[in-house]
């Protein structure tokens, strides 16, 4: 059964699931979706043309769904799309789309977003991504599955994060950060690769150190990176994590990417 508290401001054109319970004093725009079972804690604003999963958490003071940060918005009614079982704390931010970019900002679904988490406007972030207090990442960044972001660190606009990266805490990250490899620092460089992250998740030995071997060959200080790049795609073309490194690098991308700061 759906409870909302009377203090609460749901507009008649908001669209609430099943068993949704909306908390004191939160304010519910006319264009939102909320999927069934999601909590909304007391002071939560959601605006916007926002589209929210079912099962999320929101906590005290996130305000999801705003109008881009971005001195060309003029209002345009651009989205904000979230996935499913996501804990949302208190104070994050996330940003609606903009015409300039995608139109809309996409978060997955069972991300952990933790107090004062921004997401800027067009930004593509994966499932099971974990952002600590006060991560930033600006406009049209891409996340995928499976990062974390340490607090206080923050994603320059336009940057790749590969699937199961991990950036620590503090780090600005201005280039692209490559699947399983593991950043820090200001400006951001890598340190390796996220061996924890890999071993937590349930990455075999030969895997690990089949990666292990493949970012020694392409961060090595022999021939150019192209040649590496082809070398690394030749020698472990039978495998599928270093190919979806491979594939990243060979991406297009408007960004350079992180690289080692010392020898490796």
């Amino acid at each position: 059964m759906t409870s909302i508290h009377p203090t609460a401001i749901v507009d008649p054109g908001a669209e609430l699931g099943e068993d949704v319970v909306i908390g004191p004093y939160s304010l519910i725009g006319p264009h939102v979706r909320l999927g069934a079972r999601s909590r909304v804690a007391s002071h939560v604003v959601i605006e916007g043309h926002a589209e929210i999963g079912e099962g999320c958490d929101i906590h005290p003071f996130a305000n999801l769904g705003a109008p881009p940060q971005h001195a060309g918005h003029k209002g345009e009614p651009t989205r904000l799309v979230i996935g499913a079982r996501n804990i949302i704390r208190e104070h994050v931010t996330m940003h609606c789309g903009t015409v300039m970019g995608r139109g809309v900002t996409t978060v997955g679904s069972d991300g952990f977003f933790m107090v004062g988490v921004h997401i800027a406007h067009d930004c593509q972030v994966g499932d099971q991504v974990t952002m600590v207090n006060n991560a930033t990442l600006g406009g049209h960044v891409q996340v995928e599955d499976h990062v974390i972001m340490g607090g206080l660190s923050a994603a320059h606009q336009y940057i790749r994060i590969g699937r199961h990266a991990f950036v620590g805490g503090m780090a600005g990250v201005n280039h692209d950060v490559i699947p399983f490899g593991n950043v820090w620092g200001n400006h951001a460089h890598l340190e390796g690769l996220n061996l924890v992250g890999l071993k937590r998740r349930g990455f075999s030995r030969e895997t690990i150190n089949t990666l292990r071997a493949a970012y020694r060959l392409l961060f090595a200080e022999e021939g150019t990176f192209q040649e590496r790049v082809d070398d690394a795609a030749a020698t472990f073309a039978g495998s599928r994590e270093v190919m979806e490194i491979i594939d990243f690098i060979r991406a297009d991308s408007s960004r350079p990417l992180t690289t080692p700061q010392r020898e490796i």
